[in-house]
């Protein structure tokens, strides 16, 4: 069986490292999906790949920017790929043309601003076609169910790219966790420069929050901790000011924090509390781009884990002192000069995707079976979107919100 082709359906930061005319300024210059993409289809995993924006006009200059800094850093590496839509033509709807050209049982990446994510994962669901999404997978839970309901309809796999459980440190937590008893206490901090706000300023405090972009990340990594627990209750806070003073729109929040009630399912007299602060108002020259850790508490031990330092640094004249995080992603080539960062998290993430997709088509896998794995599918991620929604409507309506779980439906009150 041929592998699957891809199609990448968004072309800015995290796809091609392409932002504002130029290379990112972040840890992400040449971008995370196209660039394990291209070395997948150099390992023959996937097939035929292509790349759809808005604007037609951006490719010529995306182009450019892969060939000078992957396929001439990588030892020619293709970076070839179809796009959609043409130069010269502007549609938001491109998308549509560019599933449609797909052959059932292809792959979609979506690395757009969340609230275009709903649409675009539905239409390619009902078509036939896999697809990854970054996280949060959408902004509602209702939208949260209705796309796992299409997915088991069409026998399509969705998967979120909730890379952290590939970290290897939070991969090992997760299993030493499971024998330190009933969880009582988590609390998770994670933090990027004021920078990201300049990139992210045409959607942040618009259609989107800090604690959807970032807590995500840790909501979701306590949620496979314990499977034995639900979350009943969500207290948001929002801290304000430098964000706007930055040119954001009126309300854009700083920081925010989750306050999250958890019970056990079979005694709801054991109950935890989870708390999770996202910000993107840290310091420009803090020397990392990502502040993360967390500490998880249970009956009979505790997990403490920081992950922003990782006891890597680099000092230089121009930039001062950075932590340098190649777990993630690892730029430098092989002693061939091809790609080699296979190992890191963020390529493990795509890879695993990859191949459920490819066991799929092939039948030597069910969804049930990919579902039953501590992989972050729709069915293994909606108490995440519970608990971000709730957050996101707690800071609306200043109130807590209620998580109600009837007959596997999940609702917020």
């Amino acid at each position: 069986m041929a592998p699957p082709e891809v199609l990448m359906v968004g072309t800015g930061e995290y796809t091609t490292g392409f932002v504002g005319g130029g290379a990112s300024k972040s840890d992400k210059k040449v971008g995370v999906v196209g660039l394990t993409l291209f070395d997948l289809r150099r390992r023959r995993k996937v097939g035929k790949l292509s790349m759809v924006g808005v604007s037609g006009d951006k490719f010529p200059a995306i182009r450019e920017h892969l060939q000078k800094n992957i396929s001439e850093a990588y030892n020619g590496l293709d970076v070839t790929f179809d796009e959609y839509p043409k130069e010269g033509k502007r549609d938001p709807e491109a998308y549509k043309a560019a599933i449609d050209a797909l052959p059932k049982g292809s792959a979609i990446t979506i690395f757009t601003p969340d609230t275009t994510h709903y649409p675009i994962a539905l239409y390619a669901i009902e078509r036939g076609i896999h697809v990854l999404v970054t996280k949060p997978a959408v902004k509602l839970l209702e939208h949260h169910q209705q796309l796992l309901q299409a997915a088991q309809k069409h026998n399509v796999f969705v998967y979120v790219e909730h890379h952290k459980r590939y970290d290897p440190a939070y991969a090992d937590a997760r299993f030493r966790a499971q024998k330190l008893g009933d969880f009582n206490y988590f609390y998770s901090y994670m933090s990027q420069p004021k920078s990201q706000l300049e990139t992210f300023k045409a959607w942040a405090g618009k259609d989107s929050d800090i604690s959807y972009y970032l807590n995500s990340h840790h909501v979701d990594i306590n949620e496979s901790m314990i499977p034995d627990f639900k979350p009943v209750r969500v207290m948001a806070s929002g801290a304000r000011g430098i964000a706007t003073e930055l040119g954001c729109v009126e309300g854009t929040e700083d920081t925010i924090t989750l306050l999250v009630d958890w019970v056990k399912k079979e005694d709801p007299s054991k109950r935890a509390t989870g708390v999770y602060t996202a910000g993107w108002a840290a310091p420009q020259k803090a020397g990392v781009h990502s502040n993360q850790y967390f500490h998880y508490m249970a009956s009979r031990g505790e997990i403490r884990v920081n992950q922003a330092k990782r006891g890597y640094d680099v000092t230089d004249d121009d930039t001062g002192l950075l932590w340098y995080n190649p777990f993630y992603m690892k730029y430098a080539p092989d002693e061939e000069g091809n790609f080699a960062g296979q190992t890191g998290y963020g390529y493990i993430s795509f890879e695993k995707f990859i191949d459920a997709v490819t066991n799929l088509n092939a039948g030597t896998i069910t969804l049930d079976k990919l579902d039953q794995r501590p992989l972050p599918t729709l069915k293994n991620t909606i108490a995440t979107t519970a608990i971000l929604e709730a957050g996101r409507r707690s800071l609306d309506e200043n109130r807590p919100i209620e998580i109600v779980q009837d007959d596997g439906h999940w609702s917020l009150k």
